[in-house]
């Protein structure tokens, strides 16, 4: 049984977390956020450690997985309409740690303390809560 274009479009419009909606969006976004910059903490210390450094230990392929998951990121934003200049400076943040994360070694500490998909994410959350203050969350 084959699905049409617009059943399809129902059906995910209605499946929470992947409409077109700010709120949506966001979830989209801080799970991919989590999921690069926090999928643990090292022991002992309050750092924060995902896959953006974990991957990026495999040269070249890494940075540039990370580097299209980030850019994810910075087309998401663009779809919730943020501004060239937010955006420029997004994609500026994920191109900034894609070339210093390619260095041997020292690139892997970077990825380590530089977390662009953090600062992205902070970016987002601030136009949200000016231009959709219903999709607000509360941290814990």
């Amino acid at each position: 049984m084959a699905l049409s274009q617009d059943q399809f479009d129902r059906m995910v419009r209605d499946m929470p977390g992947f409409g077109r909606d700010p709120a949506s969006v966001r979830r989209r976004i801080e799970a991919m956020e989590a999921l690069l910059e926090g999928l643990f903490v090292i022991p002992g210390t309050k750092r924060r450690v995902g896959l953006d450094s974990l991957v990026g230990l495999i040269p070249i392929v890494g940075d540039l997985a990370t580097a299209a998951m980030g850019a994810w990121i910075v087309w998401e934003a663009r779809n919730l309409g943020m501004s060239k200049w937010q955006l420029t400076r997004m994609a500026a943040n994920v191109g900034f740690d894609t070339v210093v994360g390619a260095i041997p070694f020292a690139g892997d500490v970077f990825d380590f303390l530089f977390k662009s998909n953090t600062k992205n994410l902070r970016l987002i959350r601030r136009h949200l809560d000016r231009h959709h203050p219903s999709t607000a969350t509360i941290d814990l």
